[in-house]
């Protein structure tokens, strides 16, 4: 009799125990597939960013820079984090021709200046052939190559003066259409990109770059990039287009002319009047044309990767008559417009030392924001609108060197010599001023 109640426990013991393991095992696989669609959608999601410490010594206090910005009065040393990048982004599942249609970007500046929106857009990529792309948001103008090179990779502290100046922050609120062949398509190589935007360029700290007219602006490139030689040999050339401008009230509009007296100058070409000309209400406008070309070449070979890159951008830019540079708020231009034909180019030169961390660069640019006037003439009085220091000439010549310490920090050291033209009647531009610059950086990237 005990022997037949302690077998009947036994085999409730074995049954109970064998169901609750069921059980367990169920809640286990059950908790395991929760976690695998979680790291899933993790991996989706992106994050990488940047952030550059640096300190710089000025030629002079309180002199103005194209170097994270002009030095504070009576000050020529500064310590500065320049960027501080965080980036988001999510991409969404291939679908069953390996074809991804949707990517969305999210990224935000932090500097000791406050937070910045930098990249704020979405990409839908077309299901059928993945040839086509559509972009809408804030991001970068297709326009050139210097404008896309990250800064996160460029050789030199900051872009040229002259991308500065007519491209300030690089993004804009806008669409674009991309057109592509997909990786293994064999037109991978060459791309299209055209963008409508609104024209007032990327917010500053605290900034709005609202639309204040029905205009938009046009940028597009046509590139191609192709590899040789088992990656070693990489070439690369664009030919960009941009046709824009901006709403102006009430205002008069000069365009480069000679006076009465020889002398060149800015002459009206169109006055503001109240019977609807150029000048008066939403209705007018003013233009800015750009067309650019640009080329690199890469190879690498027993000495160390040698890159060359160049850029030329020459157009007709508007401005006011002490400076050059595209609007980028919100405001409706209230100032006399001068429109003055431009031109600059932008070239580097780096090489890798051997196969060491070691790398050096030589980069030299100009930018001519009046290519009708030059040397003494500028700043000479005419019997019309006479020239100023907005139409002078700047050369900048950079040399530096950088060692990648690992694969996400990098020390380099930079050297700019700025070198303006000179004129006998512009006072404090009777000579080059001092306004070199030397930039220690510290960059580690995530």
């Amino acid at each position: 009799m005990i022997n037949k109640i302690t077998l009947i426990g036994l085999l409730t013991l074995l049954i109970g125990g064998t169901a609750t393991a069921q059980v367990s095992n169920d809640s286990l696989a059950a908790s395991i597939n929760s976690l695998k669609k979680e790291v899933s959608g993790l991996k989706k999601l992106k994050v990488s960013g940047y952030v550059q410490a640096q300190f710089q010594y000025a030629d002079s206090s309180g002199q103005q820079s194209f170097n994270g910005g002009n030095f504070a009065a009576g000050v020529d040393k500064r310590f500065m984090v320049r960027r501080g990048r965080a980036k988001f982004q999510y991409t969404g599942s291939a679908n069953s021709k390996g074809i991804t249609t949707s990517m969305a970007v999210l990224q935000i500046d932090g500097t000791e200046k406050g937070l910045t929106l930098k990249d704020a857009y979405v990409k839908l990529t077309d299901p059928w052939s993945g040839w086509v792309s559509v972009t809408g948001g804030l991001f970068v103008k297709p326009f050139g190559h210097e404008i896309f090179y990250s800064s996160s990779l460029r050789e030199s502290p900051e872009r040229s003066r002259m991308i500065q100046l007519l491209f300030p922050g690089e993004r804009d609120l806008g669409g674009m259409i991309t057109i592509q062949g997909p990786s293994k398509s064999g037109f991978e190589w060459l791309k299209l990109e055209a963008g409508w935007f609104n024209g007032n360029g990327a917010p500053g700290a605290g900034g709005d770059v609202s639309d204040f007219d029905k205009k938009k602006d046009f940028s597009g490139r046509l590139s191609l990039e192709k590899n040789f030689s088992d990656n070693k040999l990489k070439v690369g050339l664009g030919l960009s287009y941009y046709a824009g401008g901006y709403r102006i009230d009430s205002v008069n509009v000069f365009k480069s002319g000679t006076g009465a007296n020889g002398v060149k100058g800015f002459i009206v070409e169109s006055a503001a009047t109240d019977n609807g000309s150029l000048g008066i209400g939403s209705r007018n406008y003013t233009e800015r044309n750009y067309m650019g070309v640009d080329a690199q070449i890469s190879y690498d070979w027993k000495a160390g990767q040698t890159s060359l890159r160049a850029e030329v951008i020459s157009g007709e830019q508007p401005g006011s008559s002490s400076d050059t540079k595209s609007p980028n708020d919100k405001n409706p231009v209230t100032k006399d417009i001068y429109m003055r034909n431009f031109g600059g180019a932008v070239f580097y030169l780096t090489q890798q030392i051997a196969k060491t961390p070691f790398q050096v660069v030589l980069k030299y640019d100009w930018y001519d924001p009046n290519t009708d006037v030059e040397g003494n003439d500028i700043g000479k009085s005419s019997s019309v609108k006479s020239t100023g220091v907005a139409d002078l000439r700047y050369d900048t010549f950079g040399v530096g060197a950088a060692w990648m310490v690992d694969s996400n920090l990098k020390i380099s050291t930079y050297y700019d010599m700025v070198t303006n033209e000179t004129s006998e009647n512009l006072s404090g531009y009777t000579k080059d001023r001092t306004d070199n610059v030397v930039t220690v950086r510290m960059q580690m990237k995530f």
